[in-house]
């Protein structure tokens, strides 16, 4: 009997693994071999004691706004968007969007514009606390997972649908699993109130980053590990191509520091078995049916790239430990500091830069 109960529990767990309805439906691809955390990429502990900011205000401070004075922006898990003195103190609620403010910029006329991962792309005043949805569609199909954002110098908002499947309740890991093209790049003009899709079928559309001269603009794949420019101006405007291939880590957000530099935020170095399942759908799918904790987990190691605008690296900052400040998922300059997010973290961190770093 309990050989007989033994064999049907196997044949059970045999037939869930196989069969089980998952959200998922995963597409071959290759991954490309991962560069060794070595030379250009080498481990350090630049990151090791970066200052925690604002400890137990909140749950994922995903990103950082800075405004003229200093004053730093974040929002957290539970839909709220909280402004604190340069110093991470005092923090001072300005509104709960009733979604999950990710990406934020500021615009030229003071306003901050938000990706909502839920409501789409908003605008809110840092004074009065009101908002307005800019637009929450493009081409008939509605944002779900509205991620980062950059405003240009004339009020142009450039930014980010990360999945038009999985939306943030559901978790990048799906879309990222499943590989099917589901992000776009897109552009909001404040003038006409036109959404206008610049890119489709992206891997995971994640960070944006406008160039010093506004004459390109880049983009992070996080499912494809790279980075795309689309060309503004120039005979090459409306085209895009690879600016930045087969990073060392996971990418999230990116940022300009307006000077040349762009800030690639790493969510963590690049996880062998999930890239060895790149070419294997069928075996994703059933690593999803997996317990979470069976899955191929991030390490933690805080990961910062600095690339300049010929897509070369400029600037390596790490650390690997357990008590890393990590996944970071934006970087943004102000000064000579580096504001640091997280998805995950209950803080957000500060980084100073030294003149080799800047």
């Amino acid at each position: 009997m309990k050989k007989i109960i033994v064999a049907l529990i196997i044949v059970a767990l045999a037939a869930y693994l196989l069969f089980w309805p998952v959200p998922v439906e995963p597409v071959a691809w290759q991954a490309p071999a991962a560069p060794a955390l070595e030379g250009r990429y080498g481990i350090n502990d630049k990151l090791d004691g970066v200052g925690r900011l604002a400890a137990g205000e909140g749950v994922g401070p995903e990103d950082v706004a800075i405004d003229e004075a200093g004053n730093l922006y974040v929002g957290y898990q539970d839909g709220r968007l909280v402004r604190f003195n340069p110093d991470g103190s005092d923090p001072d609620l300005i509104v709960n969007t009733d979604g999950r403010p990710l990406g934020l910029d500021f615009a030229p006329d003071g306003t901050l514009v938000v990706a909502d991962g839920y409501r789409g792309l908003l605008r809110v005043n840092p004074d009065s606390g009101a908002l307005t949805v800019l637009t929450d569609s493009a081409d008939g199909v509605p944002f779900r997972f509205t991620d980062d954002v950059d405003v240009a110098s004339d009020g142009t908002v450039y930014f980010t649908d990360a999945s038009s499947k999985f939306g943030p309740a559901m978790h990048a890991r799906d879309d990222i699993m499943e590989h099917g093209g589901h992000g776009r790049f897109l552009r909001f003009d404040p003038a006409t109130g036109a959404t206008t899709v610049l890119i489709d079928g992206l891997q995971f559309a994640n960070g944006v980053a406008l160039s010093r001269d506004e004459d390109f603009v880049v983009v992070t794949q996080t499912g494809s590990y790279n980075v795309l420019r689309y060309w503004l101006k120039g005979d090459r405007a409306g085209q895009h191509e690879v600016f930045f291939d087969n990073l060392p880590g996971i990418p999230d957000g990116i940022s300009a520091n307006g000077d040349g530099t762009f800030w690639v935020a790493l969510f963590a170095p690049r996880n062998d078995t999930l890239d060895a399942l790149s070419d294997k759908p069928l075996l994703r799918k059933l690593v999803f049916r997996l317990p979470a904790f069976m899955q191929p987990q991030p390490a933690r190691h805080a990961f910062v790239l600095g690339l300049d605008e010929q897509g070369q690296v400029t600037a390596n900052l790490q650390h690997q430990d357990e008590g890393a400040f990590a996944p970071i998922t934006s970087v943004e300059q102000h000064g000579q500091r580096l504001y640091l997010g997280s998805l995950t973290r209950d803080s957000f961190a500060v980084y100073p830069l030294t003149p080799r770093q800047e």
